[in-house]
């Protein structure tokens, strides 16, 4: 196929979830109040968190960078789709279509990595209570975030690079609310074998190293708590783990229903609306799943709140 200038498409065409005029306001109120309600309720739980010493523990070091994940997450694309919807706009340019692409990717993947780093905690202080302080340092936790932040760096700008090679046709439209990878690789005109074997094998990879380690960590913690003489101190141990499992289930779940839908229906839009599942509504649930299943965190937030509204 012959190759075209990639330098003559300098926008593409987001075209969100419908096409229905009538449908905008209610979608631009609904996405307006996802975002806020994630971003208040993140913030909240990274201020409960600083404020509060006996949260001074590896395991909500750990959730206040989850939590500022997911802040970020949100805001590199629904921001977008809200000024889009607000100025009747729907182009995004080439360079801004990367660039969420990107980040798109660093935040997604850095989000599978910080799952895995909390599941290997709590892995931890169950199978190895006694040895948890000395293992759980505050060197290895750093080091923990930061080789997550260099994995997910690196595999957003691997696929980054990669969608630079390709080269579109004029106006290419992209059936989403976001630019997404995938939507982007079919409207190239040029060969997309390349990308389309990266996207399958580094994500596969990607997504199944974390899950994989998620599951072997509750393996094990499962059979330790099994051994465990006493109720009380089963549901104890599993009480920890409660709200870190809920959230798996809702990331991965979700992850995977957005990969069934793709798979089973022809229609891009319906795909789009399933992205909704995986992209928005799990880091708007997170601060919540935490904050009514933790006792210590639902203090930490009424400590938080009456120095707020009582400072004296």
């Amino acid at each position: 196929m012959e190759r075209r200038n990639q330098t003559a498409v300098s926008e593409f065409l987001l075209l969100g979830l419908t096409d229905d005029p009538a449908l905008q306001p209610l979608i631009f109120s609904l996405f307006l109040t996802m975002y806020l309600v994630t971003i208040l309720g993140n913030l909240l739980i990274i201020l409960a968190i600083s404020s509060d010493f006996h949260l001074r523990m590896p395991m909500y070091f750990f959730l206040s960078n989850l939590s500022f994940n997911d802040i970020c997450f949100s805001s590199t694309t629904i921001p977008k789709m809200l000024v889009n919807i607000l100025t009747e706009v729907q182009s995004s340019t080439y360079t801004a279509c990367l660039s969420q692409v990107c980040f798109v990717f660093i935040f997604g993947g850095l989000e599978n990595c910080l799952l895995a780093v909390m599941a290997y905690d709590r892995y931890v202080a169950i199978c190895y209570p006694l040895r948890y302080t000395i293992i759980m340092n505050p060197r290895l936790c750093v080091l923990l975030v930061l080789i997550s932040v260099l994995l997910s760096t690196v595999d957003a700008l691997l696929h980054t690079l990669m969608a630079l090679r390709l080269s579109f046709c004029t106006n290419p439209e992209i059936p989403h609310f976001f630019c997404e990878l995938a939507q982007i690789i079919k409207v190239a005109c040029s060969d997309t074998l390349i990308n389309n074997l990266l996207v399958y094998l580094v994500m596969d990879i990607f997504a199944a190293v974390p899950l994989c380690g998620i599951i072997f960590s509750y393996i094990c913690i499962v059979s330790s708590v099994l051994k465990i003489p006493s109720s009380e101190g089963k549901y104890k141990a599993f009480s920890t783990c409660g709200s870190h499992l809920l959230v798996v289930i809702l990331y991965y779940g979700t992850g995977f229903g957005v990969y069934i839908s793709s798979e089973v229906t022809d229609s891009p839009r319906k795909t789009a609306v399933a992205s909704v599942m995986y992209s928005v509504v799990p880091q708007m649930l997170n601060p919540f799943i935490y904050s009514l299943r933790n006792r210590d965190m639902k203090e930490a937030l009424r400590n938080l709140i009456d120095r707020t509204t009582c400072p004296l």
